[in-house]
Order: C-alpha cells, then structure tokens, then sequence
C-alpha cells in the first residue's frame, strides 16, 4: 500500500512548457503516473506531446480532468503563487519541486495554507514515488524528479530532506531486494509543507509499510521531534542517517535549511536523540539499507 499518491492518482503539471517542466513531466508518463492536464498561462488550448490538455488555470485543469495533485515546476518569483493557485482549487496535495523560493514567500504561504485541506511537499524536493509491479517498477506513480527505474515494489517507507540521499537509500534497498511502499522527498529549505513527523505518521498508519528509512541532516529540529513521537508511537522498525556531521557551526552546507545556528541542530544532537528513542542510526551513507535491514532480521 501507498501513501499520499497512487497509481491512480491524477496530476496536474504547472510550468508544463518549461523546459525543466517538460522534461520531467515526460518521464512521468514514461513511468506510467496518470499526468492528466498542464497549467501555463496563456498557454490554454494546447497540449503536452500531443496528448496532454493544457489550461490557463489550475481551477479550470481539475475541473475539467479530475486532477487531485499538482507538481511545480515554476521559476522562484512565481512559485509561491503558483502553490497558492493549488490551494485555492482545493487539490489535495501540492508538490513543489521549486528551489529557491524566497523564505519571506514561503513564511506567507505556511500562513495562508493554515486549516486547510491542502498538503504540501517541498519546496526544493524531488518530489514523490510510489512504485508500480510492472518492469522497473513502471506503472506507478512518480511526480517530481526522481529516477523512477531505482525503485521496486515493497513495503520500507522513505523520507528524507536530501534528494541524493533518497535516491541512495532507494537503490541500496533495491539492490538488496527490498522493495518500498512511498519515497517522499521533503526538502531540505527552513520553511517547508510535510516534516518528517508528518510522514512518520503516514507510514506508521500504512498496514503495509513494515519499515522506514529516515534521513535528515543538520539544521533546525525536524528530526529531533520525530524522533520524539516515534519513541512514543511508532513499533515498526526506523534506520536513519544525519548528514553534515563534519559541517562547522555557522556554516550553511547545501540546503538553505542545513545552517548549525546557537548550538542547535547539530548532527550530534540529532543522532543522540535519534538513538535516545530505540532508531538505529548509520554510520555512513554507504549503510543506510544495511542498517534497516539489520534490524529487519534481527
């Protein structure tokens, strides 16, 4: 089973005729996910290669598609208007792929979005994959940038701030033959929609994850306070990894979100309470799955 999306899922694309956009959006489809509709304004009318209808609107693509989740791919400036146009058509889920949005727009959409129904993912993530049963995993739903074909099948859940890390949890899994029910990339910016508690709760109400991979890195408390309601809550096995253990305070390392500021956020703090609540946590990229699937077996 899945969380969040399926196979099912219809999605919407905004920035549909970028290039970026495009490009993506094509291995979507390759991949099997039900793109339904692109939002451009100005650009209604016409269609994405051949076959996908594009709106003006995104009021007006889910209208008229059905179209529950939307994917984007818009420039920095016209991002946080662009979720907030989702949210406005009360899609279910919002995915923003988007990096560098200006943290002043995201403190006003986290404050728009309050109460309501929207989720959102991201910004600055690569997005979300439930993998299909057909070859590599096609015929499953991947909205974002992530490579599809590293993914299989299974019932290990993924989180994590950093895409390259997913992709690396991914496909040490799969190399060892486990499969995963979702992989969530949550983004690695200081402001962002779905916090690693967030999809801890997911997948612990999942019957059909039996485990989770989680990664987080220096920066902020995120992991600490998931950390901190799975030692409560949570019974199914939970590996984690913290990168940026050798960062030195005050430095920002990648993620605008990753900064060590007054002592807080530190790797060590975040590792101490990682292992404080029974999570095993890896040493090294490099042991992320042998780490899970140590505990799986014992």
């Amino acid at each position: 089973m899945s969380i969040l999306v399926t196979p099912q899922t219809r999605v919407l694309v905004q920035g549909i005729t970028g290039s970026f956009g495009a490009r993506h959006t094509k291995l979507s489809l390759d991949y099997g996910t039900q793109i339904v509709a692109g939002v451009t304004p100005g650009k209604g009318g016409q269609f994405f290669e051949n076959t996908v209808p594009i709106f003006d609107t995104v009021s007006e693509a889910a209208r008229q598609t059905g179209a529950t989740v939307s994917v984007i791919f818009v420039p920095p400036p016209f991002a946080a208007d662009a979720i907030l146009e989702s949210v406005d058509a009360g899609l279910d889920l919002v995915i923003a792929i988007t990096e560098g949005i200006p943290v002043n727009d995201m403190v006003k959409v986290k404050a728009v979005m309050a109460g309501k129904k929207t989720r959102l993912i991201g910004p600055n993530c690569p997005g979300i994959v439930t993998p299909g049963t057909g070859p590599q995993s096609h015929g499953g739903c991947r909205i974002g940038i992530a490579p599809g074909y590293i993914h299989r099948k299974g019932s290990i859940g993924v989180v994590s701030r950093s895409g390259t890390l997913t992709y690396e949890a991914v496909w040490q899994l799969t190399q060892q033959g486990y499969g995963q029910s979702t992989c969530i990339g949550i983004g690695g910016d200081p402001i962002n929609g779905t916090s690693h508690l967030d999809a801890l709760k997911l997948f612990n109400d999942d019957p059909e994850t039996e485990a989770i991979i989680m990664i987080g890195e220096i920066g902020g408390d995120a992991e600490e306070q998931a950390a901190a309601w799975a030692k409560e809550n949570c019974k199914k096995p939970i590996a984690a990894f913290i990168a940026g253990t050798t960062a030195p305070p005050g430095r920002r390392m990648g993620h605008a979100g990753a900064i060590v500021s007054g002592g807080k956020g530190t790797a060590a703090g975040k590792i101490a309470a990682l292992e404080a609540a029974g999570i095993a946590v890896a040493e090294t990229p490099s042991t992320m799955a042998e780490t899970l699937i140590r505990l799986l077996k014992s």
